[in-house]
């Protein structure tokens, strides 16, 4: 039997998301091999959105996460989370949910990022006005221009803007360079180097003008290992946890293991080289280009078609694979996959023994 086959698969709808708690387990000690110190780790929890995945990061003594959403934070709020940066600059309501977070979950340090004068005034503000004081760090644009300021000497003259607002205490820098992915790890470190060196230099700037040193959260999943191996920098990878079948092929350095399949069944035949399976769009992330999962107990299976509930694979005959047989899929992007269940089924020793709620896939939980 295979690592990836159950054992009561009948007791598992299709289409349906799986994970494995010993790979689970496995990639978060591989995860903390790669830093000297446990504590410069601060995983994203944008891949998991599950209470009991932040559990086990905390068991193993992991205790500052990163998120996206006002639902990331209050469920780590809920999990007890020592230390959580909202990866996110709150605008609108957002803002008044992260002081209702903060508020409620006094036990968990919050923080958030900001890249501009006019958002910096309205957090002060709405912190002040509670008699708090949030944590933020300035966003840089270090080449994913998506957010954030380009560092220099306005993202200078912002970071001391920012220690002289009341209800606000920047903290330090916050440098995420998603875009970089090259396969060549050569060449992707030579990238990340280029693009942190005017964090370095920022942050330089920052002591010399008489002000703490910064601490700088950098990277994700491609640069993390890169980031390491700087002094004091806190990294941020996500996808570990779980990985997926794009990263294994474009950053064949790092050796995490699936973590998290999706289940699907051949539910039709439509001649001797064409099957239907139940994984349409709602099932598995459909922001990239087919092939958008990859088979592995049928890996010569190729996608010709899919849509919201239907997906058509070509294989070499259709005869070795009757209606109700299951195939075990990698999604190529598992993050926004987790996000399209509201369940995850747990996997130990082949046997599905439980099911997870994907909490944080809501907008909303509570607040």
């Amino acid at each position: 039997m295979h690592w990836y086959e159950l054992h009561n698969v009948n007791t598992v709808d299709s289409p349906g998301l799986l994970v494995y708690t010993e790979r689970m387990r496995d990639n978060i000690l591989a995860l903390k091999a790669t830093v000297n110190d446990v504590k410069r780790l601060r995983p994203h929890v944008k891949t998991s959105k599950m209470t009991e995945a932040v559990q086990l990061l905390m068991e193993e003594g992991i205790h500052k996460f990163k998120c996206a959403t006002i639902a990331e934070a209050e469920m780590l709020g809920i999990a007890g989370a020592a230390d959580v940066l909202l990866a996110y600059q709150p605008v609108g309501p957002k803002l008044s949910r992260l002081l209702d977070v903060v508020q409620q979950y006094p036990d968990t340090r919050f923080s958030c990022l900001t890249d501009n004068s006019t958002t910096a005034i309205g957090i002060a503000a709405c912190f002040a006005a509670a008699e708090l004081v949030l944590p933020v760090f300035l966003d840089l644009n270090v080449g994913m221009n998506r957010t954030g300021i380009v560092p220099g000497e306005a993202a200078l003259a912002l970071y001391q803007e920012l220690e002289h607002l009341p209800g606000i205490k920047p903290l330090g820098l916050h440098a995420y360079d998603g875009h970089l992915h090259d396969e060549d790890a050569t060449v992707r470190k030579e990238k990340c180097d280029a693009a942190f060196a005017p964090v370095q230099a920022l942050a330089q700037a920052i002591t010399d003008s008489g002000s703490p040193a910064p601490l700088i959260i950098a990277g994700g999943t491609p640069t993390y290992t890169f980031h390491a191996t700087r002094p004091g920098v806190e990294c941020s990878p996500g996808t570990f946890i779980f990985w997926d079948w794009g990263y294994r092929q474009h950053i064949p350095e790092q050796a995490f293991e699936y973590a998290a399949l999706v289940i699907t069944r051949v539910i039709s035949v439509i001649d001797n080289e064409r099957l239907c399976l139940d994984l349409g769009h709602k099932s598995v992330a459909a922001e990239n280009p087919q092939p958008r999962v990859h088979f592995l107990n049928v890996p010569d299976a190729l996608p010709v078609s899919q849509s919201e509930e239907h997906l058509v694979v070509k294989v070499s005959d259709t005869s070795l694979y009757p209606i109700g047989t299951v195939f075990y899929g990698v999604p190529y992007h598992i993050c926004p996959t987790v996000a399209l269940y509201e369940r995850a089924n747990v996997i130990e020793n082949n046997t599905c023994i439980a099911q997870w709620k994907v909490v944080a896939r809501d907008r909303k939980i509570m607040i």
